[in-house]
């Protein structure tokens, strides 16, 4: 089941262009386009009302989105502009439109009720404007996982122990097990930091900033905003520049990661992420690298997740338990899970005041 009276990041804003987008969001099969004349977004359902043709395969024209079928047009609003060969159009001529928003190089869908999509809720994440002090790279990946497993994942930074060894791990679980950890759930969802004091660098860190030495003091700081989006910072300090009362400096090693985890469908679900340098940032091949090495340790999650899901399919939940490490993730499932009651309760009450 499905949060639906939320923002979803639909795609990556470069992916739509000139030509329709399909992608399929919480079970929904969507096509997005941009309009040759104003650049802006539209996010229709993918499928026409004259005979139920996929509009994906159509082409973008003046006005809007022409069915490939019979030529009908569909604006952004979803309302048939144009039927060849007849002048009137029939009031029923429409398809659903979705809300959606370009915003910090990311395209943002609501997928529940129109009228309750308010565009301050989109999450603000100023650093893909700032190219001098972050530059970036992203990403989406599509994985074979419900995406709260992926959510799972990223309230748990104990596995970065075991399954990223050679990259943002290292070889030291103990300091990673161990790390000073503090949970805050807020209404949006939580927000939780991590330390690691005195412990030595993992590969990726040390290979990014050589001028970090045998023992630095390390932090995990996440913001995870109901239902898939984390925002993270990570970095280290050499012991002694006293990070933890002033993380924000020019020496040492510093990224921004953007997690935005959308669902396709109950066991699949797109990754879209970014990476920021924030310690070599006048160099691109900086940049370059440590979107690799992100990306060899975000494959190697997502080869443990698409795993997971197989094993949950075939025996479930029932018998997994929590520990220590689980706090994070058991007060975002409390979160989501709360959310889901209440919209699933307003659902229902609507159904009753239909049916009187």
């Amino acid at each position: 089941m499905f949060i639906k009276n939320a923002w979803y990041i639909a795609a990556w804003a470069h992916e739509v262009k000139d030509k329709p987008f399909p992608r399929t969001i919480c079970s929904e099969d969507i096509v997005m386009y941009r309009d040759a004349h104003t650049g802006k977004v539209g996010a229709l359902e993918d499928r026409c009302c004259h005979r139920g043709t996929p509009l994906r395969f159509g082409q973008v024209v003046d006005g809007g989105i022409e069915c490939g079928y019979h030529g009908l047009v569909f604006d952004c609003a979803g309302s048939c502009v144009r039927i060849p060969g007849q002048a009137k159009i029939p009031t029923k001529a429409k398809v659903r439109s979705y809300p959606i928003v370009e915003k910090d190089e990311f395209l943002w869908i609501w997928m529940g009720e129109p009228e309750k999509a308010d565009e301050s809720l989109i999450i603000d994440y100023p650093f893909h404007n700032d190219y001098k002090k972050w530059p970036h790279k992203h990403e989406v990946y599509h994985v074979k996982c419900n995406y709260m497993l992926l959510v799972d994942n990223l309230m748990d930074m104990t596995h970065l122990a075991y399954v990223h060894k050679s990259t943002i791990g290292g070889s030291n679980p103990k300091a990673l097990v161990e790390a000073k950890t503090n949970v805050t759930p807020n209404p949006k969802g939580l927000h939780y930091i991590r330390w690691m004091q005195d412990c030595p660098p993992p590969p990726t860190y040390k290979r990014a900033a050589p001028s970090l030495g045998e023992s630095v003091d390390r932090w995990q700081e996440f913001e995870y905003v109901v239902p898939g989006n984390i925002m993270q910072w990570s970095g280290a300090l050499n012991v002694g520049l006293n990070a933890m009362e002033n993380r924000d400096q020019s020496s040492g090693f510093s990224l921004r990661l953007f997690h935005g985890l959308t669902p396709e469908t109950e066991s699949t679900c797109f990754y879209f992420w970014s990476t920021a340098n924030g310690y070599r940032q006048d160099d691109p091949a900086a940049t370059e690298e440590l979107f690799n090495e992100i990306s060899i340790a975000f494959n190697e999650d997502k080869q443990i997740v698409e795993a997971q899901q197989k094993t949950l399919e075939a025996t479930g939940e029932t018998r997994l338990v929590d520990i220590v490490s689980d706090a994070a993730r058991v007060h975002m499932r409390r979160a989501v899970n709360r959310i889901i009651a209440d919209e699933q309760t307003a659902s229902d009450n609507g159904q009753v005041k239909e049916l009187a």
